[in-house]
């Protein structure tokens, strides 16, 4: 279960309270005389294991800012330039029928 904190705005007073969570925030003080507001608390985060530090080595090497920005120039201007065009002959309708009858034969 997990455990709230909570302020007295009259006497000061922290305290915890072991709650559920769909139970309702506590509203009066121990003391009597005051109301209580909870106070939000740090969350405690453990990383285990590697590659949580900046001091890690990583298992594969990284490719810089740099790197990246020079490969997708390349591959833009690769992609401006026309692919040349080998010349078939098309299939004729014959040709056509032929391999939708008998799919295993080659031509």
């Amino acid at each position: 279960m997990p455990i709230y904190v909570y302020e007295c705005d009259t006497c000061g007073d922290v305290y915890e309270v072991e709650q559920r969570i769909i139970e309702d925030a506590l509203t009066e003080c121990r003391c009597g005389k005051g109301k209580v507001k909870r106070v939000m608390q740090p969350v405690g985060v453990a990383f285990k294991g590697s590659g949580f530090y900046v001091n890690d080595v990583a298992a594969t090497p990284v490719a810089t800012k740099a790197e990246l920005k020079a490969e997708s120039k390349s591959e833009s201007v690769s992609e401006k330039q026309p692919e040349s065009k080998s010349e078939t002959k098309p299939d004729t309708k014959s040709e056509v029928a032929a391999k939708i009858d008998n799919p295993t034969s080659v031509s």
